[in-house]
């Protein structure tokens, strides 16, 4: 995780535990699943992860646009996947209606 906290202007010393990965996940194997409802256009832009192992033993889920498969990618530890999940199944994510 990726921890940053601000107090009075200054800013907290950050932790972060991926700064071995970053740059250094293979995504060159990598099995993308694009979250698509059935029947949905196969043109369309989509949400894709990859659950990818690293040298450290530990599985990354990395996440990209369907549509720029060359852009950003995002990497979450197992933690930050879950917690993730969790709060989209929670609803966190919802537009306002």
């Amino acid at each position: 995780m990726l921890y940053l906290a601000l107090m009075s202007g200054d800013s907290a010393p950050i932790y972060d535990d991926k700064a071995h990965v970053r740059g250094n996940l293979d995504l060159t194997n990598a099995e993308w699943q694009r979250a698509a409802e059935p029947g949905a256009d196969p043109d369309g832009e989509y949400v894709e992860i990859a659950f990818v192992e690293h040298t450290d033993g530990v599985t990354y889920t990395a996440m990209r646009n369907s549509k720029h498969p060359d852009g950003t990618i995002l990497v979450f530890t197992p933690s930050e996947w879950d917690a993730f999940v969790q709060g989209v199944r929670a609803g966190e994510f919802d537009e306002p209606w």
